[in-house]
């Protein structure tokens, strides 16, 4: 700050020391003056020069450093400063409104979604209803899977919008991993007699500390990829504890995924190298999935072959920290 504040004040510095060197050459050129006198006079301008900078620094940097600190606690001691003090305040409370507006607009135009979400499940409903009606086999097939498809692309949206607020929404209790596997799998049994993939349930009679809402969820994204992915295989799915830590298993055998994409697989939007054209795709279901995931203190590893299978293991937390909280 010292050295830029020297910058700042160089024209003012570089003329009084003009004018002290132009003191010392008249001094030369005039016999009347004493060169010893006006050299003793120099001397004492610099003293005073150096003391006066050292004093205007402190007191005229202050302003600033709390302004580059981006403390709001700054007082200008000059009128310009006192300019920019003004029109910085002017500024600061413009932003301070549009990002109210903008954020009463974002609230606005999240809860008009939700409510449409919501208004579009009753129709939907109505049109499984429809579906069931329908007596050819594999036209029933073909609408039922476009109606999951848009039925999960509904949930999904709905998740997305609620996650923002998954603090206040999380809910902590004795989960049946049993039950809310089979409830999350039965919806998905017309799409799994398409690609003709069964379903391999072992230990899994027993119970996680969670919340039951977010933790189907997170299953339901990976279980759906799996399903995406596979064809004429078998998904296994099986309860194991080690190191004390209770740990879910998906396992699938279908195309796996690319040494190249592991680490990407749970960024917003990545869709795969190898399926990139895919456009059945979004990119956001395993994103969704470890974000919530974090919440809930819960661990996703991955583990791929390509063109041999895919494993995501699920590693709940031996002592949750939510039970915790909610203890005190």
């Amino acid at each position: 700050m010292f050295k830029t504040y020297l910058q700042e004040r160089s024209s003012w510095i570089t003329f009084i020391i003009g004018l002290q060197f132009l003191s010392l050459l008249i001094a030369l050129v005039d016999p009347t003056l004493s060169l010893a006198g006006m050299l003793y006079l120099v001397l004492l301008s610099f003293i005073f020069l150096v003391i006066f900078i050292i004093v205007r620094y402190q007191r005229e940097t202050r302003f600033y450093k709390k302004l580059k600190d981006s403390n709001d606690d700054y007082q200008p001691v000059s009128p310009f400063q006192s300019i920019v003090a003004d029109h910085l305040t002017t500024i600061s409370n413009q932003h301070e409104q549009h990002l109210s507006t903008n954020q009463i607009e974002l609230e606005q135009e999240k809860d008009q979604l939700l409510a449409w979400i919501h208004e579009v499940k009753t129709p939907l409903t109505a049109l499984q209803l429809v579906i069931d009606r329908v007596n050819d086999r594999s036209v029933k097939q073909s609408l039922h899977y476009e109606w999951l498809r848009l039925h999960l692309l509904l949930d999904q949206q709905l998740h997305i919008r609620r996650m923002p607020a998954i603090e206040n929404d999380l809910y902590i209790e004795t989960v049946d991993l049993s039950s809310l596997l089979i409830e999350e799998i039965k919806p998905l049994y017309t799409w799994c007699q398409q690609k003709k993939i069964g379903f391999d349930l072992e230990h899994i009679d027993a119970e996680v500390i969670s919340d039951g809402k977010w933790l189907a969820f997170i299953i339901r994204q990976i279980v759906i990829n799996a399903i995406k992915y596979s064809e004429n295989s078998t998904i296994e799915i099986k309860l194991y504890e080690e190191d004390q830590h209770k740990k879910l298993s998906i396992q699938d055998y279908g195309q796996g995924i690319a040494t190249q994409d592991l680490s990407r697989i749970f960024d917003k939007g990545f869709t795969s190298t190898s399926t990139h054209n895919n456009q059945a795709s979004t990119g956001m279901g395993l994103y969704l999935a470890r974000n919530v995931a974090s919440s809930l203190q819960i661990t996703i590893d991955v583990n791929s072959t390509l063109d041999v299978g895919t494993n995501f293991t699920l590693t709940f937390p031996n002592r949750n920290a939510f039970l915790e909280l909610s203890s005190m």
